[in-house]
């Protein structure tokens, strides 16, 4: 069947309609032949300008656009579609080994990248994962915040973290989540990969400072039976269990200096080999990475390679810490008991209004992981029905600055520690109340209840 009776044939249907955005006519050719293979109508465009015209006369589900252009940049096109189509995935096709376009690109905000020579086996599985994403099937915006899942809270730090996740869920740019231990990088991650097209795949978890230096590349990258010895079978290794998923490096700051080297390529190159084979495998892998570390210095330490860096880091997303959303304390409190009494077969205690005022004056150096052990030690150890502050077993001496012999004046004290921290806040944003209430992590309304109750309105 020609290429004209193929496009006759769909024609009448409800195809989806893909904008193909190329200078060169037979990579436009070919894309449009693969697409209408898969069921698609493509409109194809050579320029700058003729795409724009097109974005501007029709709806479309998705745009695949070369980065050089005969007048611009695909860049501006891809920040074009972001700001009059958000919801349009792109997907930019770059020179080979050209990855500083390709990282341009996916932060301008581009959902993927296929370098030339274009592998048609990686442009129809890329294809399929962009029409799946929330949304793509529409031609307006997206009916509401996605489900969160476990991710808690209503102070301004966490709804920020929400809306980040929700646009990082539609692309497939590599995510660097940062954030003390315990602050709930996983729950992050694993929400990127729920809410995204990924999410009928593997979710690969690994704990990058758990793995011993010498089995790091056949555990990444599978082996070949008779590799070394022990190997008595092939293996697959985390690239290959993650295929079509998503790969989670915790701690990927653990990682040793030949390893990155290792990494980077396989990222770059969306191959892997593994170890005693002679041909590289395709994979393809989305790569979450998580640290508590600060991998800037790390870099400037030269104890992180740079372009790895550049790689992870394209899109950063931050975990604030339990101390920066204090108001969200409670709500957290009461559903980590409640479930912790429903594992147990109990019901869940109340806490105490002396209670819920010690957790949100405590510091939780730990973060949420810390409260949950906190609440679960105080569901074991409690006598009656309810956890009050002894509960709890937080000592004065535990929090900021306070001796245990302070115990008396414990609210005086309180009330000083968060005067002062109210007053850095307002200086830091020139008596700006709403972006203090930001820094705080807090609502505007609630920070200016709390000054009320302090006397500080004046």
């Amino acid at each position: 069947m020609s290429l004209k009776n193929e496009r006759r044939s769909r024609s009448r249907g409800e195809a989806k309609r893909v904008l193909v955005v190329d200078d060169e006519a037979d990579i436009r050719e070919l894309l449009d032949l693969t697409l209408a293979r898969m069921g698609l109508q493509a409109d194809c465009a050579g320029s700058l300008a003729e795409a724009r015209r097109l974005l501007a006369g029709n709806s479309y589900q998705l745009c695949l656009t070369d980065m050089r252009l005969p007048d611009g940049e695909g860049l501006e096109l891809v920040r074009h579609i972001a700001d009059t189509v958000a919801d349009l995935p792109v997907a930019v096709i770059t020179a080979h080994g050209s990855a500083e376009n390709a990282v341009s690109a996916l932060k301008a905000g581009a959902f993927d990248y296929i370098a030339k020579p274009v592998s048609l086996d990686q442009l129809r599985g890329m294809v399929k994962s962009a029409l799946e994403l929330p949304g793509s099937d529409s031609t307006g915006g997206t009916e509401g915040m996605v489900d969160m899942g476990g991710l808690l809270g209503e102070s301004a730090a966490i709804e920020q973290v929400r809306r980040l996740i929700d646009r990082v869920a539609r692309s497939q740019a590599p995510v660097h989540v940062t954030g003390e231990s315990g602050s709930g990088k996983e729950l992050a991650a694993r929400l990127i990969h729920t809410l995204g097209a990924r999410r009928d795949h593997a979710f690969v978890p690994v704990n990058c400072g758990a793995i011993p230096e010498s089995l790091m590349e056949s555990e990444f990258f599978g082996y070949r039976k008779g590799a070394f010895t022990g190997a008595a079978d092939d293996r697959d290794g985390f690239f290959h269990v993650a295929d079509g998923g998503t790969l989670f490096l915790d701690e990927v700051a653990e990682l040793p200096l030949t390893m990155q080297v290792k990494l980077l390529r396989a990222i770059q190159e969306k191959r892997v080999r593994k170890v005693g084979a002679t041909a590289e495998e395709a994979v393809d892998v989305r790569v979450i990475c998580a640290t508590h570390q600060d991998l800037k210095a790390l870099v400037e330490q030269g104890r992180f390679r740079q372009d790895l860096f550049y790689r992870l880091n394209v899109i950063e997303l931050r975990m604030p810490a339990l101390r920066e959303c204090r108001d969200d304390i409670p709500m957290l409190a009461r559903y980590i008991l409640e479930r912790l009494a429903r594992a147990a077969d109990l019901l869940p205690p109340l806490l105490t209004d002396r209670a819920f005022k010690a957790l949100q004056s405590y510091p939780f150096p730990g973060n949420v992981r810390e409260l949950e052990n906190v609440l679960e030690r105080a569901l074991a150890l409690m006598a009656g029905d309810h956890i009050d502050v002894d509960d709890l077993n937080l000592a004065p001496s535990q929090l900021p600055g306070i001796a245990a012999s302070a115990a008396g004046s414990l609210q005086d004290h309180l009330d000083q520690v968060e005067r002062q921290a109210i007053l850095d806040a307002l200086r830091q944003s020139n008596n700006n109340r709403t972006a203090a209430a930001r820094l705080l992590g807090v609502t505007f309304r609630s920070l200016r209840y709390r000054m009320a109750r302090l006397g500080m309105n004046d």
